[in-house]
């Protein structure tokens, strides 16, 4: 059962606090009480809105003013903290994500009743399969994944993830997939990325490259964050850029990372690129037809088990 903010706020008076050595300059040191005080703020902002990723946990304290916008502050501060307030059983883990490790396993069953069972549980139609058009959300960070995963996952939509640059084998192989969906639909393909010298080129690389390998398929591209608009109407954090990448030439003004946007208005902006594609009366009836269908599979798997 995960704490009640009572009880938070008990052991945050309680416990000894660690000291943290590394500040930014022009901060003074921060108390016993100043560090109970950021806990208690950091809880709150992953208790109003989860999961979010590390990164976007420190822009959100920047931009209540809690802490400073520099590295020291997020690596020997939020890092820390966040660190600490889960090994102290404070902080759920999964309020946090992190896809960037994960473990490769194939799927495999007990027996014949365990994969009846599983089917049955987890079994979905495609959601796509009647649908006019096919859709993707592509992003930059792999860390965010875990962000997104659950309003891609429920809509039954691809969430394909460059980390950086992509590999020409990569985006060979989705193009692959466009051209295999575009025969009979229009493609749409979302981009989430940071705004900044390299973020900027990677999308148009994506683009480019799966233009170039799909160059008959009917695809439209549309870069749905980061953007300047946002940058100015949501106030988002920014960072300097960096002058010694040869491609911040053409670029103009400070860069803005993905993690900048919170995870609430992130997960707000892939959930509109989908839904309005969404034909109601299709869900409706695959809805119905699925919940038949599993139906059915149930009483598969209870024969089955009750024969033998």
């Amino acid at each position: 059962m995960e704490p009640s903010m009572n009880d938070i706020l008990e052991i945050f008076e309680t416990m000894t606090d660690k000291t943290y050595r590394s500040r930014s300059i022009k901060r003074p040191r921060r108390t016993k009480a100043d560090i109970t005080h950021l806990k208690e703020a950091l809880y709150s902002i992953l208790a109003n809105d989860n999961p979010q990723t590390v990164r976007g946990v420190f822009y959100q304290a920047v931009s209540r003013g809690l802490i400073d916008k520099t590295e020291p502050e997020y690596r020997n501060v939020v890092i820390r903290l966040l660190t600490d307030m889960r090994k102290d059983g404070i902080l759920p883990f999964n309020w946090l994500a992190d896809n960037t490790r994960w473990m490769r396993k194939p799927t495999t069953y007990t027996g014949l009743d365990d994969l009846l069972t599983q089917s049955h549980k987890f079994y979905r139609r495609s959601l796509w399969h009647d649908q006019a058009v096919y859709i993707e959300i592509w992003m930059e960070k792999e860390a965010l994944a875990g962000v997104l995963y659950d309003v891609t996952g429920a809509w039954d939509v691809p969430l394909m993830v460059t980390r950086g640059y992509a590999s020409l084998s990569f985006l060979y192989t989705a193009a692959e997939a466009i051209k295999e969906e575009s025969k009979h639909k229009d493609v749409y393909i979302y981009y989430f990325g940071d705004h900044d010298p390299r973020g900027d080129d990677i999308s148009k690389n994506v683009e480019m490259r799966l233009r170039e390998y799909a160059p008959y398929a009917d695809l439209y591209f549309e870069r749905m964050a980061v953007t300047p608009e946002q940058i100015q109407d949501w106030n988002l954090p920014t960072r300097p850029t960096k002058k010694t990448d040869v491609m911040a030439k053409k670029f103009k003004g400070e860069s803005v990372e993905l993690d900048a946007i919170s995870a609430k208005k992130l997960r707000e902006l892939v959930n509109d690129c989908i839904a309005q594609h969404i034909d109601q009366e299709t869900i409706d009836r695959i809805e119905l037809a699925e919940r038949a269908e599993r139906e059915t599979l149930k009483n598969i798997a209870d024969s089955f088990i009750n024969r033998n």
